[in-house]
């Protein structure tokens, strides 16, 4: 059976993702992202999400990942989403609200936007 590429969970939490910057499709302005952690939010926010942070202009900022999605997911894939992949969703989830200017301190990242995510980034 062929391995499913996936990115390893290497390194420390922080560093899965390096810093990077978002400029806005409306105007001129430039955001500075750097990606913190991810942690369970059915524990500590009563959502049915993966919670991340990010700090964005040094504000903090989390995504909330749709949990329905991870478990639709693995029932596809066989697999389960890795932390660092997680990452990778939110950050383009993030990207993409930040290129029009959708500034808030916290994204509930829908079962749909997840899943679309998964395979704009090529995740199976």
């Amino acid at each position: 059976m062929p391995s499913k590429p996936l990115l390893a969970n290497t390194g420390a939490m922080s560093q899965f993702i390096g810093p990077f910057d978002v400029a806005s499709k409306l105007t001129d302005r430039v955001y500075h992202c750097r990606f913190s952690h991810l942690w369970n939010g059915i524990a500590t926010r009563h959502s049915d999400t993966i919670d991340t942070k990010f700090f964005v202009d040094g504000a903090g900022v989390v995504l909330g990942l749709a949990h329905t999605a991870f478990v639709e997911f693995r029932s596809k894939s066989g697999r389960d989403l890795t932390d660092r992949e997680a990452s990778f969703l939110a950050a383009e989830y993030l990207r993409e609200r930040l290129e029009e200017e959708d500034e808030r301190p916290l994204y509930d990242v829908s079962h749909e936007d997840v899943m679309r995510l998964t395979k704009q980034l090529g995740i199976r």
